[in-house]
């Protein structure tokens, strides 16, 4: 293992359309709806007649096809893309996808969106088995599966292979005469389904993607479901029936779309819910509500709508600056800060300012917020987080992988007010953002996955578990 747990992990879009003549153009348009889950890389894999072609590159979607003859190139009825978002150590060429595989009976090219926690074990079976590796990302590691499996169909070996694998997982693989789409026995990461007007399907991470391409949604992919799509239709089957949901309550707080739908749940909506329970919880003597631009707007109007105060657009975001978030290296996060946000003067001076943001992770963006809205100004400035302290890393797809980057794990929130420079902090409880996503489902915290805020994983870590348990015993040690 590497000593920080740190190089496998991605936050990655994918899409892939089946039964459509302009199939690439569709995965391009799609792709664009899904740029907001990566913008390090992206690619496109068509089939046409049987035949895979790829185009690959680093960089935003429109930078890899900025050359119209890379799409053009791309002909067929049928296409997978990916949009991705890369941490330290795998910023290559090799990682970006799809990943395409040539073998003498077949090609495959697979897309895949999360983070496997036995990949580098494995990774090193396989290997002393073998296998020669391409990539360094864990994505690699199902097509090895696949082809070494015993089963009588390509359908059962798929199924085999995605029983060995562990962890989070939403995975699009195409091949010459179909396209299977899987998500993993939790559900962490979302998939959905929908239906083209002509008849062709298409299977994405999220909704917005969907409305983009003018498909109508047919259903959320769920936990444990294999889906195969080919000239026949759509069929809907399962590789394992051991399946509880737990999807990823970061993706209703800040990762996907706000016009995207989970589970039936509008993410808007859902954020604005939170918003309305943080002023519940965290009320405070102020006069106007202020979001921090984008992720954050939903919460800000329902903090804003329930505590009475008026919603003020007091920060404005430069509309061409990538996520700071979804940065590779805290000095290009540090510098994104000064480069994407500003404050109005107008509205914020003279004012006690509640200032909404969706999560505090390494609480660089925080401390610059809030800086920029005194610097304006500003009497005094109350943050107040519509998520619980982010304490824990992920597993399972994304880029929180270790206590050492999260703030709440190394302070106690009355040391990062002060740390912020803000007048006072408050957070959303866990049973907040259950109670605001509410998804009614007969599972721990209503579906979600809450690791990241209480520690409670919905699996065995595997490869990262002894690891894990060294940093947390550390921290404890620390507090003592």
């Amino acid at each position: 293992m590497p000593t920080e747990v740190k190089g496998l992990n991605e936050e990655c879009g994918v899409f892939g359309v089946w039964g459509t003549p302009d199939a690439a153009n569709l995965t391009y348009f799609g792709l664009h709806a899904l740029q907001h889950r990566g913008q390090e890389g992206a690619g496109i894999t068509a089939n046409d007649h049987g035949q895979l072609q790829s185009e690959r590159g680093l960089g935003l979607l429109a930078d890899v096809f900025r050359d119209p003859r890379r799409l053009d190139r791309l002909t067929g009825t049928a296409a997978i893309g990916h949009v991705r978002y890369a941490t330290a150590g795998n910023h290559g060429v090799e990682n970006i996808q799809p990943l395409e595989f040539n073998f003498s009976d077949s090609q495959f090219a697979l897309a895949h969106n999360g983070n496997l926690t036995n990949a580098v074990s494995l990774r090193r079976q396989l290997e002393a088995d073998g296998a020669i590796f391409h990539a360094s990302s864990d994505s690699e590691i199902l097509m090895h599966l696949i082809r070494r499996s015993q089963a009588p169909t390509l359908t059962e070996q798929v199924k085999a292979a995605l029983r060995q694998i562990h962890g989070g997982f939403a995975y699009i693989l195409l091949t010459n005469d179909r396209l299977y789409a899987a998500l993993d026995p939790n559900g962490f990461r979302p998939l959905v389904v929908g239906k083209l007007p002509a008849g062709g399907y298409v299977v994405c991470s999220e909704t917005c993607a969907l409305d983009t391409v003018g498909a109508t949604f047919i259903q959320d992919v769920h936990p444990g479901e294999l889906l195969t799509i080919d000239d026949e239709g759509l069929k809907i089957d399962h590789y394992t029936t051991q399946t509880q949901l737990a999807i990823c309550s970061m993706e209703f707080i800040y990762f996907a779309r706000p016009d995207s739908d989970i589970y039936g749940v509008n993410v808007h909506s859902a954020r604005k819910r939170m918003g309305a329970q943080l002023a519940k919880e965290q009320p405070v003597d102020a006069d106007i509500v202020v979001g921090v631009p984008n992720s954050s707007l939903s919460a800000a109007t329902g903090y804003a709508e329930a505590s009475g105060l008026p919603y003020e657009m007091g920060l404005i975001k430069n509309q061409y600056s990538s996520r700071t978030f979804i940065q590779p290296t805290q000095a290009l996060r540090e510098q994104g800060v000064r480069m994407k946000l500003s404050a109005v003067k107008g509205v914020v001076a003279g004012k006690r300012v509640v200032l909404i943001d969706d999560s505090i992770v390494r609480g660089t963006t925080s401390r610059r917020i809030v800086k920029l809205l005194k610097d304006a100004g500003a009497k005094s400035v109350h943050l107040r987080i519509a998520s619980p302290p982010l304490r824990y890393p992920c597993f399972y797809g994304i880029d929180i992988q270790t206590t050492r980057e999260l703030i709440a794990a190394q302070e106690t929130i009355p040391t990062m007010c002060k740390t912020f420079g803000a007048d006072s902090l408050g957070f959303l409880s866990e049973q907040g953002v259950i109670d605001a996503v509410g998804l009614k489902c007969d599972a721990p915290y209503g579906g979600l996955c809450m690791a990241y805020f209480n520690g409670d994983y919905p699996t065995p870590l595997y490869d990262y578990q002894a690891e894990y348990d060294a940093e947390i015993q550390q921290l404890k040690r620390q507090a003592n």
